[in-house]
């Protein structure tokens, strides 16, 4: 079945994994996102991730979950904000800060997809894709 919105279906299967406790969660692979999770990985959301079956049809990433204790998850919340029918555009200078800085929102610019404080520092705008804190 075609998905209207990957980066939402991938956001949606994170929250889902963390939800139930899931220490792996694999998503369809594409470019875009395999430089989300760079970031994530990055920026400590997640603890890594791979790419399996690259010679197949369908890739797929595994992304596995970075845990604080038992079951106090790194990513507490995930919300979409540039959606196929309304996209949400910032420049410079209106680049969002997520719960005071503890949080992040992940653009997509000219410079490729990367987080709002590397946005900031390098000057430009884009396309906020999502906030994660």
């Amino acid at each position: 079945m075609a998905v209207s919105d990957p980066i939402a279906d991938m956001l949606t299967r994170i929250r889902n994994a963390i939800m139930v406790g899931h220490q792996v969660v694999s998503v369809p692979s594409s470019k875009m996102k395999l430089e989300i999770a760079s970031i994530l990985r990055e920026e400590g959301f997640i603890t890594d991730f791979e790419v399996s079956d690259e010679q197949e049809k369908t890739p797929t990433v595994d992304i596995k979950l970075h845990y604080w204790q038992k079951n106090d998850s790194a990513i507490t919340g995930l919300k979409r904000v540039s959606k196929p029918g309304l996209r949400v555009y910032v420049g410079k200078d209106n680049i969002p800060h997520v719960y005071g800085g503890s949080g992040m929102a992940v653009m997509s610019t000219n410079q490729g997809v990367i987080s709002g404080t590397r946005a900031r520092s390098l000057g430009v705008g884009g396309e906020v894709l999502f906030y994660i804190w």
